[in-house]
């Protein structure tokens, strides 16, 4: 039998009480908080059916969470403050079609107070009054304080033990005797001596119900002397005590239990079929029958309508949730085929769909997937034109941007599956551009079908293409030849003028230690002649490079050299880093080959980016790496992250000159290469 799951937003004495009440039960429960101290107090009652999280999360994040947990239903036992938390939960649940139950707490009655509505309106109460303050309304709220005058001296600030807690409390300016780091709970002796202690005349405190420890810190104000100001709770909609959810949730788990016990698990089966390119003649057998038993057809309207029997049930979509959504809200069938265009295995939907399928399967017993595969278009194509495509490089345009420049100048064969017809343009015009206006491309339509076409032009043509959307492209290029994997091209290579270059020992041993992927965002700071960027993109193919520069002349060449290398992956970006960096995709990898004395600002906007970036510093002046040591002092410093594999390479350069029947060796002027990668500590 299936045991029932519940899933518990916690962050009260309550939400805890109701997890081990529900464990006692055989209820498999997982506990959500927003801390590790909240975690903590989970984790004190062992018990096998209890798991714990303490990441913070938003809505979009709680819906993803309920859908790989699968709750029977969700508990909001959050704190009555946390209102964006209660707001999420409820966004989350009602989305993913989940009851929700709100755990309240009990409101303590006390009217001799001085009541305020937020944090804010205490402030300005204080503000007014002289002695002593005691604010026991946690560390979140204590940068509010600081707005009173003489704060760290008259305020005491009683927060948890935990060290970043305390960090930032000091940051704020309550250390020593301000500072009473103590975890609750507080008892009324506990509440009166600490405020006797300090001479505390105003306790400040949120209205936090009896099991938040109100009663007892009411208590010990009137016996101290102390007028307590009390930041009202906000309104709690309709909810339930802890009894009355404990004897609901009671009742609901013995009638679900016997629902469970009469009900017999029906196995669905769901197949994910490759048609093939469309017509039934090249349907495989196996997917013929499939689809013929189905009592189900599901997938874009043209791919259910070439296979669906006449009065089989179908549905149109070809959105893996909506699929998704639609198989699971409709039981009665029990054999379901959903259809793809190809092959499954081939640049296809069955994908996506297959990780949300399995995601959303709660186990093996409700659901069988099978995969059956068909004929791709790229077989069929290269069929037709009597060629092999086992050395073809393979690359789709569906939906997303692809590299084609650079695969038809490292491949002799390339077959790309088009989008559309202004995509088929585009690449024609950028054929033209890089010089492979006269190239031979075979462009093929509706293939299997009645209408079919296949058609070969120059890439000149295809600027001026006016076919179908739907278009497989075979380009040949008989000098296309992989580009060497090794970084440092000749210097001679490359357009110059008179823009600095970082000269090509430097640039293999800079590149090198980028640790450039094929699909890595990279961005070249004082880009010069753009040699670094040019080698860059040539590296990450698959990837966006982002070249800054500042000098007009510099441009220009950085443009050049663009078409004279073809990559079409280079961005040439005008002006001055950071501002220039604005709204750029995060980077990977940042080589700062000169930064106008922006230095710090870039590497921090890099960081803030990507914390998890690397980053390669040139510096030919002392000044420069005395400024490149302090930024990194700084960075190391910064909260939640950690700067590691730092290095300081000195790297002196000679090479041969000959003069005369003699061979000098003429020194270049030694530079400095500093690389690390940032860490983000908090993931």
């Amino acid at each position: 039998m299936k045991q029932y799951r519940i899933l518990i937003f916690a962050g009260t004495t309550e939400g805890r009480k109701l997890t081990e009440y529900l464990a006692k039960k055989q209820v498999l429960v997982h506990v959500c908080v927003a801390t590790r101290y909240g975690e903590s107090l989970i984790q004190d009652y062992e018990d096998e059916n209890i798991s714990i999280s303490h990441e913070r999360m938003d809505a979009e994040e709680m819906k993803a969470f309920m859908r790989d947990f699968h709750p029977d239903l969700v508990v909001d036992a959050t704190h009555p403050y946390a209102t964006e938390v209660t707001e999420n939960v409820r966004t989350a649940c009602h989305e993913r079609a989940i009851s929700c139950y709100r755990l309240i707490r009990e409101k303590s009655e006390a009217s001799d107070c001085i009541f305020v509505e937020n944090i804010e309106e205490a402030i300005e109460f204080l503000k007014n009054t002289k002695g002593n303050i005691l604010a026991a309304t946690g560390s979140k709220e204590l940068f509010a304080y600081t707005k009173i005058e003489n704060y760290q001296a008259r305020v005491f600030a009683r927060v948890l033990s935990v060290a970043d807690v305390v960090k930032k409390c000091e940051e704020l300016g309550f250390a020593g005797r301000n500072l009473i780091c103590m975890q609750g709970p507080f008892s009324v002796e506990m509440n009166v001596a600490m405020m006797r202690q300090f001479e505390i005349s105003y306790l400040v405190t949120k209205e936090s119900g009896k099991t938040g420890g109100f009663p007892e810190k009411y208590e010990a104000a009137k016996q101290a002397g102390a007028s307590l100001v009390v930041i009202g709770r906000p309104k709690e909609k309709q909810g339930y005590s802890l009894e009355e959810l404990c004897r609901l949730l009671s009742e609901k788990l013995e009638l679900e239990d016997r629902v469970r016990e009469e009900e017999s698990i029906v196995k669905r089966k769901v197949s994910l079929v490759g048609i093939g390119t469309g017509a039934k003649e090249l349907l495989t057998i196996e997917a013929k029958n499939v689809c013929e038993e189905a009592q189900l057809i599901v997938g874009a309207e043209r791919m259910v309508k070439a296979v669906a029997l006449p009065g089989q049930a179908s549905f149109f979509s070809y959105r893996p949730e909506e699929i998704k959504e639609y198989i699971w809200k409709h039981p009665e069938y029990e054999k379901i085929a959903v259809v793809f265009s190809g092959d499954i295995g081939f640049y296809s939907g069955a994908k996506r769909l297959l990780s949300v399928l399995k995601k959303e399967s709660k186990d093996d017993e409700q659901m069988e997937i099978t995969l059956h595969s068909g004929i791709s278009s790229v077989v069929y194509l290269c069929a037709k034109l009597g060629i092999s495509w086992e050395d073809a490089k393979l690359l789709s345009m569906h939906g997303k941007k692809e590299n084609v420049i650079a695969a038809i100048r490292n491949y002799r064969k390339v077959i790309v599956l088009a989008g559309d017809i202004n995509g088929i343009k585009e690449l024609g015009e950028k054929m033209c551009k890089y010089g492979y206006e006269n190239l031979k491309v075979y462009i093929a339509t509706n293939l299997s079908y009645s209408n079919e076409k296949i058609v070969c032009m120059k890439a000149t043509e295809l600027c001026a293409y006016q076919g179908d959307n739907l278009a497989i492209l075979y380009i040949e290029n008989p000098e296309g030849k992989g580009q060497s994997v090794s970084a440092g091209m000749k210097d001679e290579l490359f357009l110059r003028g008179k823009v600095p270059m970082t000269k090509e020992e430097v640039r293999s041993v800079s590149l090198s230690k980028l640790r450039i992927h094929r699909d890595s965002i990279v961005y070249d700071v004082g880009a010069g002649t753009g040699s670094v960027s040019i080698e860059a993109a040539l590296l990450a193919e698959q990837g966006q490079v982002y070249a800054m520069e500042v000098k007009e002349e510099a441009i220009t060449l950085i443009k050049e050299n663009q078409l004279l290398f073809g990559a079409d992956n280079l961005t040439v970006l005008h002006g001055t880093a950071p501002e220039v960096m604005e709204g750029l995709p995060k980077p990977d990898c940042v080589f700062v080959g000169g930064s106008k004395g922006n230095l710090r600002e870039i590497l921090w906007k890099s960081v803030e980016g990507n914390p998890e970036v690397r980053i390669v510093i040139n510096a030919i002046s002392l000044e420069t790496m005395a400024e490149v040591v302090s930024c990194l002092k700084e960075l190391k410093e910064k909260e939640n992250l950690c700067i590691e594999e730092e290095e300081i390479v000195q790297l002196s350069v000679a090479k041969s000159k000959l003069v005369g029947d003699y061979h000098m060796m003429m020194g270049q002027n030694p530079i400095f290469i500093i690389s690390f990668t940032s860490r983000d500590e908090s993931i």
